[in-house]
């Protein structure tokens, strides 16, 4: 399933070749060409087009169709989608498909996966329904997919995979080789063993690659490495993410609250969460949810109204500060003209200090023993764009208008506004990160609340004081 795209070409019927990848994207024609296949009822063709495709690439043609050929691809694949295929897909998507599946059908797909694939694919329904597929399950895969659903959401206890090989420290190598070789039943897929105590603590871990080299009658424990990062099971991915980065973990045990060995973190499922909280920070300061290119418009529509509607309270204010100044506005248009390239300027230079903050606390770079030396550097980043605008705006203003006041007001709103610029977009994102109020979501609305305001506040309050006293 994993062949070269030019091997899946190949395959595919040699009566109309046509590229089926385009930069590792599915191809347009190819998309049609499925579309084309299951407008005439083709299922043999479907089927042929279809096959040679990677479960990740399937799953991106699925999201690509329309709801109407999507049901017709369904119907032609049938039992021939696999669970890997279900854990590719958007989670939108894969609710839609889901709802059309029988609960020991999902089950059985279930079963097949990785615990941690298993675990997201059910967190993500309702209590009755997630009740009905884990009663299809069966038992002992059951009793550990509940422990798992037990933990918190986002936790490591919910990410980690259970199937792992732990040895005792008394091992030989060779004890080791031959229990690898003689159980069939254990996991295929790992880079290092564990090494546990008798209560099943573990205490070192140990390489391939070392059991490889050496010699059949070494010991384990004079082989392993002793220092390991533990993860609790209640640890959040992203503490977990950051361990992996920080240290080039391949993999980490997670442990109970008993320090017990409970399962393992791998690095492919870190990159996941690494892209998972990149992309949701990425959406959330937009104001738009992960799957919102999925959803239905009704969905999508109230899940960016309340954004809009917070917006819409923050222009308010702005709008209140502005009509504090009607009068002054009234005796010089040119107010009205420069003043949004005040509050334009200092926005942009806040969502800049901002979006560096909101990155250096999700990577731990920004906390409280450093947070006043790089606010600072962010104060003389500000002043000096600052005065280099305020120059370059304040003489623009005075030949525009011939108006060496004016140019002298607008250069000084402007170097207030960039400081003030530069201080909201650090210190929201940590005021909010102290409130457990995750950065991402809501510093962009305050950031540029507050630069709007003080934007207008000083340039037309500058302009009342001394254009016109």
């Amino acid at each position: 399933m994993g062949d070269h795209p030019q091997n899946q070409l190949d395959q595919l019927d040699t009566e109309k070749p046509m590229e089926v990848f385009e930069d590792q994207r599915l191809s347009r024609d190819f998309v049609r060409e499925i579309c084309a296949a299951l407008d005439a009822c083709d299922d043999n063709r479907v089927t042929k087009l279809v096959d040679p495709l990677h479960e990740a690439d399937l799953a991106d043609l699925i999201e690509q169709l329309g709801q109407g050929p999507r049901a017709d691809l369904l119907r032609v694949l049938g039992p021939s989608v696999s669970a890997e295929v279900l854990s590719e897909l958007e989670d939108s998507v894969r609710d839609d498909l889901l709802d059309e599946l029988e609960a020991e059908e999902v089950a059985e797909a279930v079963v097949q996966l990785e615990s941690d694939d298993a675990i997201d694919i059910l967190e993500d329904m309702n209590a009755e329904r997630q009740r009905e597929v884990l009663d299809a399950v069966p038992e002992l895969e059951r009793l550990a997919l509940e422990e798992s659903l037990s933990y918190p959401e986002d936790s490591a206890g919910r990410l980690m995979q259970r199937d792992l090989i732990a040895v005792p420290e008394f091992w030989t190598v060779g004890k080791t080789i031959d229990y690898l070789r003689e159980n069939q039943g254990l996991t295929t897929e790992f880079w290092e063993i564990f090494v546990v105590d008798p209560t099943y603590k573990p205490v070192g871990t140990m390489r391939l690659s070392y059991i490889l080299r050496s010699a059949r009658d070494a010991l384990v424990k004079d082989l392993m490495q002793v220092e390991q990062r533990l993860v609790p099971v209640d640890m959040d991915q992203e503490e977990v993410a950051f361990l992996f980065r920080q240290y080039h973990l391949i993999s980490a045990a997670v442990v109970d609250g008993q320090e017990r060995l409970v399962g393992m973190i791998t690095a492919d499922d870190v990159v996941e969460v690494i892209n998972e909280e990149a992309e949701e920070d990425m959406l959330a300061m937009a104001g738009v949810s992960e799957v919102d290119i999925h959803e239905t418009v009704l969905r999508t529509a109230k899940a960016r109204f309340t954004w809009l509607l917070v917006n819409l309270g923050t222009a308010i204010l702005a709008s209140y500060v502005i009509s504090l100044f009607g009068a002054t506005i009234e005796q010089m248009v040119a107010l009205a003209i420069l003043m949004p390239i005040v509050a334009s300027m200092g926005g942009n230079a806040g969502t800049q200090t901002m979006t560096v903050s909101v990155r250096a606390l999700a990577m731990n770079q920004l906390t409280t023993s450093n947070a006043m030396r790089i606010l600072h550097k962010e104060l003389a980043v500000s002043g000096a764009n600052g005065a280099l605008l305020a120059i370059i705006m304040g003489l623009f203003g005075a030949l525009w208008f011939d108006d060496w006041m004016l140019g002298a007001v607008l250069a000084i709103s402007m170097i207030v506004n960039l400081i003030v610029a530069g201080l909201a977009g650090m210190l929201v994102p940590l005021a909010l990160d102290h409130l457990d109020i995750d950065p991402a979501i809501s510093s962009s609305v305050f950031v540029t609340t507050v630069t709007d305001v003080v934007g207008f506040f000083a340039f037309l309050g500058l302009a009342a004081l001394w254009l016109f006293t």
